[in-house]
């Protein structure tokens, strides 16, 4: 007799990620892996790694091997709030005649500061309320805190450019959902629609925060992978009021399975997300905490990144050309100018979940867009592509088999 197991609440909610699944099917060799979110291989700096591995465990193996402090390595806090100060203009402090303190702290990889940021300020029940599609990782580490997800869709300018969320729509959520205590946006090179959010719209989700008394919660793991185009602010930047975690990390700029990433908060609030974090892992692991540390203040940094930016430069052109040249016109997708995806949204002929799967059998794996639905279950017609792993000849060989297999399906639409 099989025996039944009574699991708790909190995970009732929660199916496994359709990403990590479709991982299972990237083992073999001769699949075409757009569907995967990882960073191009070839952008790991090895050698430099290697050597200062070398060095860390000939001068200073045992603080690499020992526990550390929840709040992380002090010289790599040190460093990386300078680098927000720097690059982004984030933090602020009382003894700068701010109004508060905003503290840097490390935590494993982004996902882990964007569930620590919902467990601080969501109790069983509470809205976060995110951009629709939003990251699947981010929405499972909401509602296995017991929260609820609710999607503002990503709107679209009258010279028809996507530029981040519905402000409009944000304000009838807030006033509509009285238990709303987040809003979690990804404001550029959105996961998964690839779009950027305005400065604008950054300004106004700002405002809306803030008259509705809401945090915003401003996940930034793609900002340095600009290739096109001129940055645009943080929120973080614009906060005057102590209303905006920051969260990033490394991931897509050194190595993402270092599991390092940062929080930028202020001081109040990152007290409550260190004791939480307390529980989950006791600290970050100090050898990849160390080793950032010593790339940051010993390497280049700033010439490898503009490396990184370059592959994904060349690699976004191969597939945005390849998808003009290969997929019918009633197919459309966005246009990144930085990161790592693509949003393709198929007409309503054509089913979604039917097209992935054919896809799949033809050795192209993609992610069906019902995965970055805030509400679970809702309807998508697109699919998330990523040109970050496949290699430059396979961007161009799936973007083929795609586009075959669009008119294929549209031709038995016609007929049906």
């Amino acid at each position: 007799m099989e025996r039944e197991y009574r699991f708790s609440r909190k995970l009732e909610a929660l199916k496994p990620s359709a990403i990590r699944e479709i991982f299972k099917s990237l083992t073999d060799p001769s699949i075409i892996a757009f569907a995967a979110g990882n960073p191009a291989p070839e952008s790991f700096p090895v050698g430099e790694m290697a050597e200062i591995s070398s060095e860390i465990f000939a001068a200073m193996p045992v603080t690499a091997l020992q526990y550390g402090t929840t709040e992380g390595y002090m010289p790599l806090r040190t460093a990386v709030a300078a680098r927000l100060k720097d690059k982004f203009g984030i933090g602020r402090s009382v003894a700068a005649g701010d109004a508060f303190n905003d503290t840097t702290v490390i935590v494993s990889g982004g996902n882990q500061g964007l569930e620590l940021a919902c467990k601080a300020f969501c109790n069983e029940g509470d809205v976060v309320i995110a951009e629709d599609p939003s990251f699947i990782g981010a929405l499972n580490a909401f509602r296995s805190n017991g929260a609820v997800t609710l999607g503002v869709p990503i709107a679209r300018t009258a010279s028809g450019e996507d530029d981040g969320m519905d402000t409009e729509a944000l304000e009838e959520l807030l006033k509509k959902e009285k238990n709303a205590k987040l809003i979690y946006v990804i404001p550029t090179f959105q996961n998964p629609a690839g779009v950027t959010t305005s400065l604008r719209k950054r300004r106004e989700i700002y405002r809306l925060a803030k008259k509705y008394g809401v945090m915003i919660l401003e996940d930034n793991p793609y900002g340095e992978l600009r290739f096109d185009g001129e940055d645009i602010p943080t929120i973080k930047s614009m906060d005057e009021d102590g209303i905006v975690i920051y969260c990033s990390s490394f991931s897509k700029i050194l190595s993402s399975g270092m599991r390092i990433g940062y929080l930028c908060a202020p001081e109040k609030v990152m007290q409550k997300i260190v004791v939480a974090k307390q529980v989950e892992d006791v600290h970050t692991n100090m050898f990849f905490q160390i080793l950032c540390h010593k790339y940051m203040t010993e390497r280049d940094l700033d010439g490898h990144i503009a490396e990184v930016r370059a592959i994904y430069r060349r690699k976004c052109g191969i597939m945005l050309s390849a998808l003009d040249r290969e997929m019918p016109e009633e197919f459309t997708w966005t246009r990144p100018k930085g990161g790592l995806f693509i949003y393709c949204e198929l007409p309503g002929c054509v089913d979604m979940q039917e097209f992935v799967k054919r896809a799949l059998a033809r050795k192209v794996a993609l992610v069906p867009g019902t995965a970055f639905t805030p509400v679970a279950g809702a309807p998508s017609n697109a699919v998330r592509m990523s040109y970050s792993t496949a290699s430059d000849s396979a961007i161009e060989e799936g973007c083929r088999i795609l586009g075959e297999l669009a008119r294929e399906m549209l031709a038995e639409a016609k007929k049906a």
